[in-house]
Parts: structure tokens; C-alpha cells; sequence
């Protein structure tokens, strides 16, 4: 069986992929329309197992980083989904109180990506909690297909206050400053910009490739730094509209656009993942933070 690069698979598996993972075809349709690239050496098996997320090669941050405290706790979202479980993470060696990052994980719960994500943003100093909304249905069940399956069981609103109440949970942790921001990815961002709208006293917002609100954008308070993907046309169709109402009410905010990668260019797992891209973004997302939350 010929081994896969990312050269080798055309911009439209990619799109193709991108449809499943966002509910939009069943894995039944997925696999059929596979067939029609596979082609010159390329079967339908290579390709799934291409494009599936690999959780054991590519995760930054070790679970028992000795530089880092990271545990799961429980918290109360009495509007949501109850008890809560999340990832709270900080550095061993931290001075003081910490600002705070809320990170928000993609349509499929805290998978391994999110909480490498969440172990990443500590160890720039920082106490980061990483949700997941899955847990009122058991948690994040070990694969990513499951993981779809179960979220879209569950209201978004009602998980929109999950990640609110993850917000008044760092808000009243002895370790936090109390200037918290969140990071969010492709379901994620959505849940950012709409944080943004909800808390007023948000310190400041990073949605990557989300999803824009379409009301009350009036109320945003936090400053905004957007993460775009250039071949998103998804995604990107909605931000014209936003930026505009952004500048109609003054807001604060920066937007970045990565030319040629793929929706989910952060996501170390997958083969959308673009090395160059995804340092520069979340470089830029670290700088912002501690420019705003410290």
C-alpha cells in the first residue's frame, strides 16, 4: 500500500473530509465518495487512515509534564449541563496569580489535541481550564466519530453555558487573576465569539476558523484577535458581515487569514495541520494573551 503525503491528496478529499467532520455527510457517504480518489496506488483504506486524527505521534505537551500541575476537576454549570468535568492546567513554578484561558475544544469534546492545547497555554503562564461538554453524556468516549455522534445530542446553547460557567469557575479560583480569556477551534470559535457577547468582563477572545454571531454584537467588550483559514470558504463567508458590524461599533479587534491551509490547520493530528501556519497563529494567540490577561 503506497504511503500517503499530504502532496499527494487533492484539495477536494480535503473539503470531502471536512463535510464529514462537520455533520454534513455520514461516514457511509464519506467512504463512497473516497472511492473516486482513489486512484494511481491510493485505496479508500489509505486514505481513511490518512486522514483520521493521530493521537499517539503527535501530541507537544506529555500528560505528566513535571513542569506542569494537570488535573481533571469537576465544576457546576447550573445552566447548562450540570457537573462539568474539565482539564485544569498551570505551571509548577508560578509566582502569584495567573491570568486565565478557557479552551474550547472542536464539535467531538476534550479530545487528546484540545487538552495538549490546554498543557501548551500553561506552560506560557497561564491556569487553563479545558471543558468537556460531552460529560453530561459520559465524556469524550476515545474517538473522534463517537465524539460527533454525541455532541450533536446536545443543545449548543446549553453548552455555551458550560463553557460560561468555566469562565466563573477560573473567575473564582485562588490561583487566578481574574483576567481570563478564551481560545476556541472550529466549533470552539464559535463558542469564543459567543462568550465575547455574553461577558462583558471577558478580557479577550481568539476564536480559530469559528463560527460569527449574528445578534448583539454591540455588546462584545473583549478585544478580538480571529484565526482564519484561507481554503475555509465555509467559515470565511460569515466574517465579511461581522467585520463589518465589528467597525460600525468600534470594537477592538485584529483578523488573520492563513493563505492556503485547510480549516483545522492548528490541529496537530490531522493532515490539514500546517506546521508554519499553526506556529504563527498560536504565537500570535500567546502574545495577545499576555498582553491582555496579564
Amino acid at each position: 500500500m503506497k504511503t500517503l503525503k499530504k502532496d499527494d491528496i487533492k484539495q477536494e478529499v480535503f473539503d470531502l473530509y471536512d463535510d464529514y467532520a462537520h455533520n454534513k455527510i455520514q461516514r457511509r457517504e464519506f467512504i463512497e465518495k473516497l472511492g473516486f480518489y482513489a486512484v494511481g496506488g491510493i485505496t479508500v483504506t489509505s486514505l481513511m487512515s490518512f486522514l483520521m486524527p493521530n493521537y499517539v505521534d503527535t501530541m507537544l505537551v506529555k500528560k505528566d509534564d513535571p513542569r506542569l500541575d494537570s488535573d481533571y476537576i469537576t465544576y457546576n454549570s447550573p445552566k447548562g449541563g450540570g457537573e462539568i468535568k474539565g482539564l485544569l492546567s498551570r505551571p509548577k513554578d508560578a509566582q502569584g496569580k495567573l491570568g486565565g484561558i478557557v479552551v474550547v475544544h472542536e464539535n467531538r469534546g476534550l479530545n487528546p489535541y484540545i487538552e495538549d492545547t490546554a498543557r501548551r497555554a500553561a506552560l506560557e503562564g497561564f491556569i487553563t481550564l479545558a471543558p468537556d461538554a460531552l460529560t453530561p453524556l459520559g465524556g469524550y468516549p476515545g474517538n473522534d466519530d463517537e465524539g460527533r455522534a454525541m455532541q450533536r445530542k446536545r443543545d449548543r446553547n446549553k453548552m455555551l453555558e458550560d463553557f460560561i460557567a468555566a469562565y466563573n469557575y477560573l473567575k473564582s479560583h485562588k490561583d487566578c487573576s481574574g483576567k481570563i480569556g478564551v481560545v476556541g477551534f472550529c466549533f470552539g470559535g464559535w463558542i469564543s465569539n459567543m462568550m465575547a457577547v455574553k461577558i462583558p468582563e471577558l478580557a479577550a477572545a481568539v476564536p480559530f476558523y469559528g463560527g460569527q454571531p449574528k445578534e448583539d454584537i454591540d455588546k462584545i467588550k473583549a478585544p478580538l484577535m480571529l484565526q482564519f483559514a484561507g481554503l475555509d470558504t465555509r467559515v470565511n463567508e460569515g466574517w465579511p458581515a461581522y467585520e463589518e458590524a465589528l467597525k460600525d461599533y468600534g470594537k477592538e479587534y485584529v483578523a488573520y487569514n492563513y493563505p492556503n491551509v485547510n480549516h483545522g490547520f492548528h490541529n496537530t493530528t490531522t493532515p490539514r495541520y500546517d506546521k508554519e501556519a499553526a506556529e504563527l497563529a498560536w504565537q500570535r494567540t500567546i502574545d495577545f494573551f499576555k498582553e491582555k490577561l496579564n
